[in-house]
């Protein structure tokens, strides 16, 4: 198996991932009030997620996730999207590789502060895999208060995963995982697959998972599967990275990922963000983060391309970039 986290960052030093597809998709017009979410772009509007993830590579981004979080089996028959029960697995996988094709392999136009380094490596492509809360759509991907069993959480995500390993994606990204349940049928699923797999944790706070699992128990998890090469934690306030990073740290040696949001809450009735915005140097949190242990960031809900043009310019700085 290989190992396209480790190999990047062994090879420069540091990943800078993007920012909130979504948010950037809704910047760009695109109506995402759907259980599909951002998924729903990959139906209606493909060519503006091409926009989105190339707005992200200007920015600096070394790293795109695929427009799949949302993007399930049931939730495309309930979408009517195919007329039978469940879409046909070609044709999800034809959505799915929408995420990795006509990703240009140097950003198209000029690399913010001039031109791209011309050492720059091609990007990397991670197939983006929400939390059975995210299926859900009612907000429990922020508390993974399911009650379902690893097990069942395994079956509930095979026929994707089998879809999006088969993609041209560099890694499979388990995002925003809320409970220790979820993480063992990812490790599972990484396992049977032997595609390389990061996990990343949505935290309650600067210990412990959503569910109430310390963190270090579910690193715990990961660092024992092969096949998952990276950690992280995403979707959580910025001023939570730290502690979380050096948590994760004490249980792995693998890379870890922070890729937080802008600190605002998820109203899961209204179907909004609310609440004010933790104000986020972002160049300067970005080194911090480094500081701490972490071997790649970059953003989630609300972080947009000025965002990720600064964490490049912050945890990178001898590719500094001007905003």
């Amino acid at each position: 198996m290989t190992d396209p986290i480790r190999d990047f960052i062994e090879r420069e030093g540091f990943l800078v991932l993007d920012g909130g597809l979504a948010t950037e998709l809704e910047a760009l017009g695109c109506d995402l009030d759907d259980p599909l979410w951002s998924a729903r772009a990959l139906i209606d509007d493909p060519e503006t997620i091409r926009t989105a993830h190339r707005r992200f590579l200007e920015a600096g981004a070394d790293c795109i996730a695929t427009a799949t979080y949302q993007a399930t089996f049931e939730g495309f028959a309930a979408r009517g999207s195919t007329g039978g029960d469940h879409p046909h697995p070609a044709r999800v996988r034809r959505r799915a590789d929408l995420g990795s094709r006509g990703l240009p392999r140097r950003p198209t136009r000029p690399w913010p502060g001039g031109a791209p380094p011309a050492s720059r490596p091609p990007p990397l492509v991670a197939a983006s895999i929400g939390p059975y809360g995210a299926y859900l759509a009612d907000g429990s991907e922020y508390t993974g208060d399911y009650g379902l069993s690893a097990a069942e959480l395994y079956d509930f995500h095979a026929p994707r995963w089998e879809v999006l390993a088969e993609t041209e994606a560099d890694v499979l990204a388990c995002e925003t995982t809320p409970s220790v349940e979820e993480t063992r049928a990812y490790c599972r699923l990484a396992a049977v697959s032997h595609r390389p797999t990061w996990i990343s944790f949505q935290c309650r706070d600067g210990a412990r998972l959503a569910d109430g699992t310390p963190l270090e128990n579910a690193v715990a998890l990961c660092d024992a599967e092969p096949h998952v090469v990276a950690v992280g934690v995403n979707c959580v306030d910025p001023r939570l990275v730290v502690p979380l990073v050096r948590a994760a740290r004490r249980a792995t040696e693998k890379p870890i990922l922070a890729y937080p949001n802008s600190g605002e809450e998820w109203d899961a009735d209204a179907k909004r963000w609310t609440g004010p915005a933790t104000p986020t140097d972002w160049a300067r949190s970005a080194a911090e983060w480094r500081a701490a242990g972490a071997d790649g960031v970059g953003g989630c809900c609300r972080v947009g391309p000025a965002a990720i043009a600064a964490i490049r310019g912050g945890a990178v700085p001898s590719q500094r970039t001007v905003t």
